[in-house]
């Protein structure tokens, strides 16, 4: 370590161990110390080797039942260091080891030489990771979590089918392909993989962060799936509901239509993140006390670290009021992700239903009016002409 950067980065690592403890899928941290040479930093000795050795040796590629297995390990502990304000930003195959070499050992993340604390808002802009695994929005400079859920889909692409799903001969044809090439799906074995695990891998590898799926979302996509699993809390939650609470009655009465057109099947993720605010049992409504236990339960010193905490000063409003379940399926409806569902149309299409009631197939001002319990002047420029629910998302997603 000769500059000064270096050596920050090294004592960064180091915090980031010391401050993130207790999950069973993350390298133990004993002690670092140094001498006039050297930094030493004692850690937990797994014995299993990499994981992209054990892909190697299968022959560059695993079945979709040992893949599950994989990516589940991997979702479950990066789920706990993003709620904790970490972000790992070099997530490759080189950085899970097994902790023996039995077959079925459990996985350990290690190297956190490029991660970094993180607060729910910000965003990075160094450009940092692998060429592989770099995500679109770490090229442009602008990012945040969902950076590791891209490298994941890369690691998920990887372990279904053997192969990069952007590669080139150099540094920057890999950085190009990232940002203009779509994965393949068509080429062998990729017509012998199932469609849900195809579209588990499309929903990560989107290039517009924002329809990205988080890692407690990618735990509860059909794929993975296990109703015997309890899903991990979601920060995604606490920054929708932020917005949702400093939103127009438009919008409010638009993300209300939009959570009224999904089906149960995809109202599993809410309803296991609802749960896990531990509702009043007497009415089954949340506060904002709620959302302070449900963070501290599951806090560590990175939490502090990364300033975590101070996304309740945003939620102050639910400190003199109550949510039900029904706002809460609002509040936490991302427009974003919901149009990289495969049932996008048809979700848009039955919200749209709920706005429009005269079957004239535009939205009057009368029936938004009704819709948001706002006064006509709070929407008066509506007076002269009429929208569709398209021209409602459009705004809605702009705001």
């Amino acid at each position: 370590m000769t500059t000064a950067i270096s050596i920050e980065d090294v004592r960064r690592e180091v915090k980031i161990l010391k401050a993130l403890s207790g999950h069973s899928n993350l390298v133990k941290f004993y002690d670092a110390c140094e001498d006039a040479l050297n930094v030493y930093i004692i850690m937990e000795l797994c014995e299993g080797g990499e994981l992209l050795d054990r892909i190697l040796s299968r022959g560059g590629r695993y079945n979709e039942g040992d893949a599950k297995i994989i990516v589940e390990q991997i979702l479950n502990v990066v789920a706990f260091c993003h709620l904790q304000g970490v972000v790992h930003r070099d997530l490759k195959p080189e950085n899970f080891l097994f902790s023996t070499k039995d077959e079925h050992s459990p996985m350990k993340i290690i190297d956190f030489g490029l991660s970094d604390f993180i607060r729910p808002d910000e965003r990075l802009n160094d450009i940092v990771g692998s060429a592989y695994y770099v995500a679109p929005e770490v090229l442009h400079r602008s990012y945040s979590t969902e950076a590791d859920m891209w490298s994941i889909g890369v690691i998920t692409y990887i372990l279904l089918c053997g192969s990069r799903p952007f590669w080139a001969r150099t540094e920057s044809g890999i950085f190009r392909s990232v940002l203009r090439a779509d994965p393949n799906f068509d080429d062998t074995p990729w017509q012998s993989v199932s469609p849900e695990a195809k579209d588990f891998v499309k929903r990560l590898l989107n290039k517009d962060y924002r329809k990205r799926m988080t890692a407690a979302q990618a735990l509860s996509h059909p794929w993975l799936r296990d109703e015997h699993r309890q899903i991990p809390l979601d920060m995604l939650v606490f920054k929708l509901v932020k917005a949702y609470l400093r939103s127009t009655p438009l919008k409010r009465a638009a993300l209300k239509a939009l959570s009224r057109a999904i089906t149960e099947d995809e109202l599993i993720y809410i309803r296991a993140q609802y749960n896990l605010l531990e509702p009043n049992s007497r009415d089954g409504r949340i506060c904002i006390d709620n959302f302070r236990m449900a963070l501290l339960q599951n806090s560590t010193d990175a939490m502090k670290e990364s300033r975590t905490l101070e996304i309740l000063n945003a939620l102050e409003p639910l400190a003199y009021r109550r949510m039900d379940f029904e706002e809460f399926r609002a509040a936490t409806i991302s427009p974003y992700q919901l149009e990289a569902v495969a049932r996008w149309e048809e979700i848009a299409n039955t919200a749209f239903e709920y706005f429009e009631e005269e079957g004239n197939r535009a939205i009057t001002i009368e029936e938004l009016a009704q819709l948001t319990h706002a006064a006509i002047g709070q929407v008066g420029s509506l007076v002269l002409w009429c929208c569709d629910f398209g021209e409602i998302v459009e705004a809605m997603c702009s705001s």
